[in-house]
């Protein structure tokens, strides 16, 4: 059994979309810093100590996500990365946001432009609709647009086809964000390689701690600050860099290889052939698209989300609906009402593996799942 699966009568934890388990190697890389007194911006030994730290830590995230050093800037996290980019790169630009992005995405691009932001539609797979991309960037006499498209959508899965999306921002002139929270350590991701002006990282989406996040910037990019302060992270976020967090992160992101997505692959597949078996019924939203390997969205008809979730909790399965960042409310999804899928938008779990999956953690959800939809049967009978 792999380290960390939960065993048949323990709590099963499949919601790594909301947060991984903490990795061993990010856990040691931040109990070292813990260690070091210095702060990264005192010229004694202990702060040099520290600052050599951090600097090799920004090293690491520039490597292992095709950035340069000097475009990465740590932040709190995902929701933060997000808000900087669009708060300093969307100043004087359209606002052309997917219908499907993460809460985050859309209120930092509502305090930018209020009502004046431009909703990219979804087709019924979940992928972004690039020729309505295309129409919406070659709108004759517009201003420059700032593009916001994630790299994999938090409750379905389902990857966007970012190259093809980042060649129709340069043929007009556009820049293209992307939050590629999700994705990062799952499937491959390069600033460089996706050809995207700017990148989110969150440390606890890889299995680091909570509490650090990147913005990765192409170079030539430089937005102004969220939080001023002093000359941390070269002007572009004030106060003293959380030194273990950003460690942990480093580490996090130098295991989160997507070398693992096979072997996740086949556990998903596995638990969606699974609930076909028990559920004909049942419907996996988005698997007519390419998906990340550990996220299944499974809409049960009729059933609410919040029915599910709290039934599977009673057996100790844990899963979720929605976003995780909303305040522990369930309630019916955006991204599955951008889908067209109605009411029924209200009747789906996200299931995310989470790295330390194994056979045992399928089995016992599809047996609390199988029985709770059996109850629901009777009941209703």
């Amino acid at each position: 059994m792999p380290r960390g699966e939960a065993g048949a009568h323990a709590e099963t934890y499949l919601d790594a979309n909301a947060t991984e388990p903490l990795r061993p190697a990010a856990r040691e890389a931040a109990i070292a810093a813990f260690d070091l007194p210095g702060n990264p911006s005192s010229v004694h030994a202990a702060g040099r100590a520290a600052r050599r730290l951090l600097e090799t830590a920004r090293e690491q995230v520039a490597a292992r996500f095709g950035a340069r050093p000097a475009g990465v800037v740590f932040t709190a996290g995902g929701t933060e990365a997000n808000a900087l980019a669009l708060h300093g790169l969307g100043a004087g630009r359209r606002l052309l946001v997917g219908a499907t992005e993460h809460p985050s995405v859309w209120a930092a691009a509502r305090a930018v432009a209020g009502e004046a932001v431009v909703t990219v539609p979804v087709r019924s797979d979940g992928q972004a609709d690039l020729e309505a991309l295309a129409a919406l960037l070659a709108r004759p006499a517009a201003p420059p647009a700032l593009v916001c498209l994630m790299a994999a959508n938090n409750e379905t899965g389902v990857l966007h086809p970012l190259a093809e999306a980042a060649a129709l921002c340069r043929a007009h002139g556009a820049l293209l964000h992307v939050d590629a929270v999700q994705a990062a350590g799952r499937v491959p991701v390069s600033l460089a390689a996706l050809g995207a002006d700017s990148l989110a990282l969150s440390g606890h989406k890889l299995g680091g701690p909570k509490g650090a996040g990147a913005l990765l910037l192409r170079p030539g990019l430089d937005p102004a600050p969220l939080v001023p302060g002093g000359g941390q992270e070269r002007g572009r976020r004030g106060g003293t860099e959380p030194l273990p967090a950003i460690a942990g992160l480093a580490a996090a992101a130098a295991e989160a290889l997507p070398e693992r997505a096979a072997a996740l692959a086949a556990l998903r597949d596995r638990l969606e052939e699974g609930v076909r078996a028990l559920a004909p019924e049942a419907r996996i939203v988005g698997a007519a698209a390419p998906r990340l390997p550990n996220t299944s969205c499974i809409l049960l008809p009729g059933v609410p989300a919040e029915t599910q979730v709290i039934a599977l909790d009673l057996t100790g399965v844990r899963v979720s609906a929605g976003a995780a960042c909303s305040s522990g409310k369930v309630a019916r999804s955006p991204v599955l009402e951008a889908m067209g899928l109605g009411a029924a938008a209200g009747e789906a779990i996200r299931v995310s593996l989470p790295w330390n999956a194994g056979g045992a953690s399928v089995e016992r959800f599809l047996a609390a799942w199988g029985a709770m939809r059996e109850r629901l049967r009777r009941r209703a009978a």
